[in-house]
């Protein structure tokens, strides 16, 4: 089954809103066995919808169309596939029903334009839609199906995963495609490219297919069959062959994450753990603690951002900061020492750097980073350098933290 998207909403051609519709739909269409082949994202304008309909690709099997249904004046969706499907606009009783529970229940009164929300084609199968008062439609004609829901997104999803999904897969005899993910973290694409060569070769060869997908950091590795739950064993075998080949860059699957990580390296080793940040600003601490039972292991953290405060919070001499800089492997691991000792913690990690954009120099560019890690059997550092980019230096530094932590409680 081969699907186009098509998302509504001026909001989306400005970057006001993030096109997440299309990224769940994307991911939960494909894990069906739908094929997407084409996503485009329009204005609120009838002639825009129109346009988009028109240029459908001969061999689509099903339009999924997302936004545009809710009770404003700008929502004209329903409106203009009414039209387009030479369909008369007819009030459902069993929706209006749903819709006036809706506020019934949250003690709110309807207005007109909610009773309007009820006014749906005559010649769509309706889908209830149990999280808000835009209902779906399921439109067919020349052998495509077209399926136009709420941008709202749990409203859409919820739709999607309790009836427009099944009905496809109904429908089409969808087979499942099965897929996993590794994670891996502080090696960029081309470099992981060429160091699994071989191992990728391999995966072709079993008629797999395999992804790249970076992001800030980050690079997954996905590899898919067509077999769906068939081919599992044969894709674990593989990713353990890949886990071997690189051991400090692989760190997980599918949605796991370096302090879900961190987190039950700690509890299997009975360890805590402690955080002085300078150029990561919390950051760090923020990523450490947001696992539930975080307690377990996470002390606290030092916010030292000025070189007061380390000397006066961190105890790091001022003397020394004078002498070496406050970006500087010396003042790292003063921070890291000394926060594992005012922290009372089993391992203290801490970050100092220019995140820039202003603040480097010849010697200390922007994008230099200093990372120190102290246990009680000593303390290691790494020097980092990032780029010019204020945001992406701070995330860098503490994914670049967090595995380098991760890496320490290995040994």
């Amino acid at each position: 089954m081969k699907v186009e998207l098509i998302s509504i909403g001026d909001e989306l051609l400005i970057g006001q809103t993030v096109n997440t519709n299309a990224s769940w739909l994307g991911e939960n269409l494909s894990k069906s066995g739908a094929e997407i082949i084409k996503t485009v994202a329009i204005s609120d304008k009838k002639n825009e919808i129109i346009a988009s309909l028109n240029a459908i690709y001969d061999h689509t099997d099903c339009v999924i169309i997302t936004g545009g249904l809710g009770p404003t004046k700008d929502d004209i969706t329903k409106y203009t596939l009414a039209e387009y499907f030479g369909s008369e606009l007819v009030q459902d009783k069993h929706t209006l029903d749903k819709i006036e529970s809706f506020f019934s229940q949250r003690n709110r009164p309807m207005l007109e334009s909610n009773y309007k929300q009820a006014e749906l084609p005559v010649d769509c199968t309706i889908l209830e839609n149990d999280y808000g008062t835009a209902a779906g439609m399921w439109f067919e004609k020349n052998n495509k199906i077209f399926i136009s829901l709420p941008g709202v997104p749990y409203e859409m999803q919820g739709i999607m995963t309790e009836q427009a999904i099944p009905k496809l897969k109904k429908r089409f005899k969808l087979k499942s495609l099965y897929y996993k993910t590794a994670l891996t973290q502080g090696i960029g694409e081309s470099f992981l490219a060429e160091k699994i060569e071989d191992w990728e070769n391999l995966i072709y060869k079993n008629g797999l297919s395999l992804a790249y997908l970076p992001s800030a950091g980050i690079v997954k590795l996905r590899i898919s069959s067509a077999k769906g739950s068939d081919d599992a064993e044969l894709i674990d075998s593989l990713f353990i062959q890949l886990e071997n080949l690189i051991p400090n860059h692989f760190f997980g699957y599918d949605r796991d994450t370096l302090p879900q990580i961190i987190g039950q390296q700690l509890i299997d080793k009975k360890l805590t753990i402690g955080t002085v940040e300078s150029c990561t600003a919390g950051m760090l601490a923020s990523q450490i603690s947001s696992i539930p039972g975080a307690s377990a292991y996470y002390e606290g953290a030092l916010l030292t951002y000025s070189y007061k405060i380390k000397t006066s919070l961190a105890n790091v001499p001022a003397d020394l900061i004078l002498k070496e800089g406050a970006v500087s492997e010396p003042v790292a691991i003063q921070m890291a020492e000394n926060g594992r000792d005012i922290l009372g913690a089993d391992i203290c990690i801490s970050t100092t750097g220019i995140a820039g954009p202003g603040g480097g120099t010849e010697t200390k560019p922007v994008g230099m980073v200093w990372i120190a890690i102290a246990t009680k059997d000593g303390t290691t550092t790494k020097k980092m350098q990032f780029s010019k980019h204020r945001e992406r230096n701070i995330k860098m530094t503490v994914l670049s933290a967090l595995n380098l932590l991760r890496l320490e409680l290995r040994k």
